[in-house]
């Protein structure tokens, strides 16, 4: 299996518990469908954690490369044409080839295929509207694919219109500009919309492209600040886990003594609670970036980490609903849920690593080609 030397070690701990929370979350999802007793709900609330997870962590990684390329004088649109093709190595073949299989076993499974399936090529299935009810995974690859486009273009843009001011400045301006515009947006959301219930809300904002991106560049700030102030990122590690702690249990606190609900507390859920959530998450980050463990543990957090994003991709649409249209799982007795369970699990880890092996990394590295260097 392909793994990167440089590779930070605390960072992969990160991404590998992103997808072990989101593969958790639709554990239930695959045996108790219709379950909604609270310990049930909440494991399915740390998936969803997971996914802020993978947010910040992109913004994080992403961020510092921007901050890199910065340094090394690398502000042509021809340099940041790279930077993107590079992205889209990353993450757009993976992207297509799943999409592609899920229209096809859609179609057949139920022998039609969904309307305006085009939108997904694009990925504006939910840039401004709540996501269809296919491919669901998608939601999240929309604004992280919009995120990657609109930060260095805006930087770009910046740094072409003026070019007296610090780059690092206009890098903080470009943050600035794009966290106020998404506020703005989602408290216009709260003054013109009505929620009624969590998956409501969900749909209509947690999952749209508009309301989102800014979770994003909470991770690019977050790379700024490890930059410009290392010394102080690593001396405060502890301080900021504990800060991060009190922030994360603090707003959940809130929602579970005072039954704080999308439907009874809007202008909380629409404008605060996610930019808080975000914010709790990075707080962490100082601790796990240099955390370092033995070499066995090491090589299946890594493992884990690198099959990341194929398991994301694989795991719900692909394995586990096909499991339930051909299984009724919930009826069944508890060792017969096991079982399936592992088959689930098995699947998802094999299929993402044949995904990985002989798609993903070949297709990963043709970015380092000389011809987009050039």
């Amino acid at each position: 299996m392909y793994i990167n030397k440089h590779r930070i070690f605390g960072l992969d701990i990160i991404r590998a518990l992103a997808i072990l929370l989101v593969l958790c979350s639709h554990s239930t999802l695959l045996l108790f469908p219709n379950n909604t007793e609270f310990y049930i709900t909440v494991v399915q609330f740390f998936g969803t954690v997971g996914v802020d997870l993978f947010f910040v962590l992109s913004g994080y990684l992403i961020g510092g490369i921007l901050l890199k390329q910065i340094n090394q004088g690398k502000t042509k649109f021809k340099d940041f044409l790279y930077f993107w093709i590079r992205r889209w190595f990353r993450t757009l073949p993976n992207y297509f080839l799943i999409l592609v299989i899920n229209i096809l076993l859609f179609y057949f499974l139920h022998e039609r295929v969904i309307e305006s399936i085009a939108y997904f090529f694009v990925f504006l299935q939910n840039f401004s509207g709540p996501y269809p009810d296919f491919f669901t995974e998608s939601w999240s690859l929309s604004i992280e694919e919009y995120a990657y486009i609109l930060g260095p273009l805006i930087l770009f843009l910046l740094i072409a219109f003026f070019k007296n001011i610090s780059k690092k400045v206009l890098y903080i301006t470009m943050l600035l500009v794009i966290i106020i515009t998404i506020t703005l947006l989602r408290i216009n959301f709260h003054l013109n919309h009505d929620i009624v219930s969590h998956h409501d809300w969900s749909r209509h904002v947690r999952k749209v492209v508009i309301y989102r991106i800014d979770s994003i560049y909470y991770g690019f700030l977050a790379a700024f600040l490890a930059h410009a102030y290392y010394a102080s990122w690593q001396y405060y590690k502890k301080m900021f886990f504990v800060l991060g702690s009190v922030l994360f249990l603090g707003i959940h606190s809130y929602i579970f003594l005072f039954k704080a609900q999308p439907e009874n507390s809007q202008l909380f859920y629409n404008v605060f609670y996610l930019p808080l959530l975000s914010i709790s998450l990075l707080f962490f980050f100082p601790f796990f970036s240099t955390w370092k463990t033995g070499k066995l543990f090491k090589n299946l957090i890594t493992r884990i980490s690198v099959l990341s994003y194929a398991l994301y991709l694989i795991n719900y649409s692909i394995v586990l609903l096909t499991i339930q249209y051909f299984i009724e799982v919930e009826s069944k007795p508890i060792m017969v849920k096991l079982f399936i369970l592992l088959a689930y699990w098995f699947l998802s880890f094999g299929l993402s690593h044949l995904l990985f092996k002989y798609f993903e990394n070949p297709m990963t590295k043709l970015r380092d080609l000389k011809i987009f260097k050039q």
